[in-house]
C-alpha cells in the first residue's frame, strides 16, 4: 500500500476548490526528477530513461570487450570497447565486463566505475575505445592518471563562435602561458586579466584582453563580437585544457580516424545481445537480477564467440540475397 501511495502522490495532486475535491495529475515540470521517481509499482528499481529521442523504463547495460589487432590473442587485453548496451572485427572479441545501472545513470558516470571494475580482475587496457557519451576532459585526465588508461575518444569541438564558422581567431590561435598566467593573441598582444572561477558547475579560467588594445585592432572584426570590450577566454584547468586541444587536434586526421575505427565492432556485440540472448527486455525484477540476467548472457555470448573461434566459422555470417545465390549457381544448358 506504501508503494501504491506513493506512485499516486508523485503523479497526481489533490486540491479543495470551493466546488469541492478535485484530483489531477501533475503536470511535467511538478513531477519528481526521474531518478527518484517511481515508474512502476512492480519494480522498484526501474525508471525512465532517454536517449537519441527513445523513452523507455528500466534499465541500462554497459558491455565492455577485447578488441585486440588480430595478430595478437587472449589473455593479453590491449583495448576495451566500451558503450552503452556495447562486435566483432577480428577473430575473438571476449566481453570482460558488465554493468548494469537504472536507465536514468549517465555514460559518462559510469566511465571510472567501468575502470574500477577492470582493475579489480586486472583487466585494465592499455587503451580504452569510447563511445563519444563517456568521457569528458576530467576523465581523459583522471583515467591516466588513476588507472594508466589511455582513452581513445571523440571530444566536444571548441564551440566558439569563431570555431563554429571556421572563420577568425578561435581558441587555438591564442599562445597560453600558464606559469605567468598569460595569453597572447594573434597580434602579439597579451592579455590584462587572469580569473579563475566555476562555469556550470565545472572549474574553469576566464582570460581578457584590454579594450583599449582590442578596440583599434585592424582584424578585430575576426576575433570578437563584442561591441564595448575585449576579447575573451574560457579555458579549463591547464592539464585539460591541454588533454583537450591535443585530443581536438587528433581525431581530425585520417590516422586517429582509422584507430578509432577499432570501436566500430562494439555495435555488432549489441546487436548479438539483442538478438541471440533478448538482452534488449529485462527478464526479472529488480536491479541485482536483472545484472545476474546480463552476466548470465554475456557468458553465452563468450560461449558462441569460444566455439566459432575454436572451429574457424565466422562469427556472423554475411547474408546472400536469392538473386546473388542464383549468380553463383552452374546452369547446364542443352539445345
Amino acid at each position: 500500500m506504501q508503494i501504491l501511495r506513493m506512485v499516486w502522490v508523485q503523479n497526481y495532486t489533490r486540491t479543495v476548490t470551493e466546488t469541492g475535491r478535485k484530483v489531477q495529475r501533475r503536470e511535467s515540470e511538478d513531477l519528481p526528477p526521474s531518478r527518484l521517481r517511481l515508474t512502476s509499482p512492480y519494480d522498484l528499481d526501474a525508471r525512465y530513461g532517454l536517449k537519441q529521442g527513445s523513452w523507455w523504463t528500466g534499465y541500462k547495460v554497459h558491455i565492455s570487450e577485447t578488441c585486440d589487432p588480430e595478430e595478437e590473442i587472449l589473455p593479453a587485453v590491449g583495448g576495451t570497447a566500451l558503450a552503452s548496451g556495447s562486435g566483432a572485427a577480428s577473430p575473438l572479441r571476449i566481453i570482460t565486463n558488465i554493468a548494469t545501472t537504472d536507465a536514468t545513470v549517465t555514460d559518462a558516470e559510469m566511465t571510472e566505475s567501468i575502470h574500477r571494475m577492470l582493475a579489480a580482475r586486472d583487466l585494465l587496457p592499455a587503451e580504452h575505445y569510447l563511445d563519444s557519451g563517456y568521457p569528458s576532459a576530467e576523465l581523459i585526465v583522471g583515467m591516466k592518471e588513476g588507472f594508466g588508461v589511455t582513452l581513445v575518444t571523440p571530444v566536444l569541438l571548441d564551440s566558439s563562435p569563431q570555431a563554429r564558422s571556421g572563420a577568425g581567431f578561435g581558441r587555438t590561435a591564442f599562445a597560453i602561458d600558464w606559469d605567468n598566467r598569460q595569453a597572447t593573441c594573434p597580434r602579439g598582444h597579451t592579455s590584462t586579466w587572469w580569473s579563475p572561477t566555476v562555469q556550470r558547475g565545472t572549474k574553469a579560467i576566464v582570460v581578457k584582453f584590454d579594450k583599449e588594445t582590442c578596440q583599434p585592432c585592424p582584424v578585430r572584426d575576426k576575433c570578437t563580437r563584442a561591441k564595448n570590450g575585449g576579447r575573451t577566454l574560457s579555458l579549463r584547468a591547464r592539464e585539460q585544457q591541454q588533454v583537450l586541444d591535443e585530443a581536438r587536434a587528433q581525431q581530425t586526421s585520417q590516422e586517429w580516424r582509422a584507430k578509432y575505427a577499432t570501436r566500430a565492432g562494439v555495435e555488432g556485440t549489441i546487436h548479438q545481445a539483442m538478438a541471440v540472448t533478448g538482452m534488449k527486455r529485462a527478464r526479472y525484477r529488480g536491479l541485482k537480477k536483472t545484472h545476474l540476467e546480463h552476466s548470465f548472457s554475456a557468458v553465452a555470448l563468450n560461449l558462441i564467440r569460444l566455439d566459432a573461434w575454436w572451429n574457424g566459422h565466422p562469427l556472423d555470417r554475411t547474408r546472400t540475397s536469392h538473386l546473388a545465390r542464383l549468380d553463383q549457381q552452374d546452369f547446364n544448358l542443352t539445345g
